[in-house]
């Protein structure tokens, strides 16, 4: 017989119909009431049983963590925390867990540490704040195409192994077929990438933008959704060394067609987790609320989880440009203060995650793009602005978070362009197809990169990106 998930089984009319479920138990009470949860809802179902009519050696199997197939009829139910329940007729343990090994597991009922979920990352989504999460992640994944698909976008898979480092920073991880152990070498004593398998120097990307703009230069409207590598040393709550980037390029935008794109395309996914994940967004945001109980007054949220997220769908971006930004923040009283921990000092500055969130959380009170930066703290391709010393770059802030999305109006200008890469010492002849699409039919265009998990840890509520990826990658842990 075919089993009914249970979050359908939880929307149905109570009726005199036979159903059958299948899903791991997460509790079972007074050898009498079982909790089963398959993966569908963060809801249980309550499958009642009449012990008496059942054979005491499955009754014994029926353990939490085990994997059973209960039928049975879908009744009104008697108790409170659900309006039906199964009044069971037949249980078949699909899977048997040891109670004595599930104890040493995050199967086991007691509270653990997120410390403690990661170091079992494998069976960690079988919790509730795990599987809410990774429910709201598909989700969120989901409405990032329907959003690019509904607006004419077209999807394009970009390499991962690549010979250009597109950021310039250098922090990639390599690919090779040598051995390490006694690699070929050239004359002058160096590693011969000749004879290696690419027959070059090659790395795991750091964004498919480039490989974007060439496509979005033949279909006009394009984006990329894929992982992206990082070789940053950055043992942090907010960096990962693999990621999900996404990356829309548009021929013929400038910085405001930029800037508009990114804050309607943040909207209408955030919105669709709000009409679409309510049950999961509720469970999270009463987790947020109880860690809350636990922390000063003074660094508890101020909006609850679904307003926090209803503010950014309902209100209008700040935008302001990096010189007022920085004026700002020259003036403020952390910076006066030296509570910051790097001082603002003068025009120029890198801004850090502190500085971001002090202009969206403390100051604006609502999402800001910053635009404008100075041209030597941006990347190569970003377009030049008159004034020689900026470029069409944009940020945008989120709180909690800080940056969220980086991006930029191209640099369209063949000239510019070959003088920018000369000036920060990359290759035109690794980018010499790059170079290209300036010389054939080139046209103002523009683009921009979101980290996925950033946004994923935004919409959850979690503090630590590492808990909104499913096996995340970092310093010193390649794990699973």
């Amino acid at each position: 017989m075919k089993h009914t998930e249970i979050v359908h089984a939880l929307a149905k009319e109570a009726s005199l119909h036979e159903i059958t479920i299948k899903g791991w138990v997460r509790s079972f009470r007074s050898n009498r009431f079982i909790a089963v949860n398959d993966g569908s809802t963060i809801k249980n179902l309550q499958c009642v049983v009449d012990f008496e009519n059942f054979d005491e050696e499955t009754l014994k199997k029926v353990t939490t963590g085990a994997a059973i197939e209960v039928t049975g009829t879908l009744v009104e139910s008697q108790g409170q925390g659900q309006s039906v329940e199964v009044q069971t007729s037949k249980i078949t343990i699909l899977g048997e867990a040891d109670p004595e090994e599930v104890k040493l597991t995050i199967l086991s009922p007691k509270r653990h540490s997120l410390e403690k979920l990661r170091e079992q990352a494998h069976l960690r989504v079988r919790t509730n704040t795990f599987g809410a999460v990774m429910r709201m992640r598909s989700k969120l994944s989901f409405a990032v195409h329907k959003y690019f698909q509904e607006n004419g976008f077209y999807y394009m898979h970009t390499p991962i192994i690549t010979g250009s480092d597109a950021e310039g920073a250098g922090e990639m991880f390599k690919v090779s077929a040598l051995d390490p152990k006694n690699p070929p070498l050239d004359d002058d004593g160096n590693v011969n990438y000749k004879e290696d398998f690419f027959a070059k120097e090659t790395n795991l990307t750091v964004s498919g933008q480039l490989e974007a703009e060439t496509y979005a230069m033949g279909l006009g409207k394009v984006y990329t959704f894929g992982p992206t590598f990082r070789a940053e040393n950055s043992n942090t709550s907010r960096h990962l060394a693999e990621f999900w980037m996404i990356e829309p390029e548009v021929a013929f935008n400038d910085l405001n067609d930029n800037m508009d794109l990114a804050e309607d395309f943040i909207k209408y996914v955030l919105k669709y987790v709000l009409d679409n994940c309510q049950d999961d967004l509720e469970f999270l945001e009463n987790r947020v609320l109880q860690e809350d109980k636990a922390k000063p007054q003074a660094e508890r949220q101020e909006m609850t989880l679904r307003d926090k997220l209803s503010f950014v769908v309902d209100n209008n971006f700040k935008r302001v440009s990096y010189t007022e930004a920085i004026d700002i923040l020259k003036n403020s009283k952390p910076n006066k203060k030296k509570k910051f921990k790097y001082i603002i000092e003068e025009w120029g500055a890198d801004l850090q995650s502190e500085h971001e969130r002090f202009l969206v959380e403390k100051h604006f009170k609502c999402p800001v793009i910053l635009f404008d930066y100075p041209a030597t703290i941006k990347a190569f391709y970003m377009r030049l602005n008159e004034d020689e010393k900026t470029v069409r770059a944009m940020d945008v802030l989120f709180p909690g978070i800080g940056e969220i999305v980086g991006g930029s109006q191209r640099e369209e200008r063949y000239d510019v362009l070959k003088q920018k890469m000369q000036a920060m010492d990359i290759s035109e002849e690794e980018l010499s197809w790059y170079l290209d699409l300036r010389k054939f039919g080139t046209c103002t265009h523009s683009g921009f990169g979101l980290g996925f998990e950033r946004l994923v840890l935004f919409a959850t509520g979690m503090g630590n990106i590492r808990d909104v990826i499913p096996y995340p990658r970092t310093p010193g842990n390649a794990e699973f």
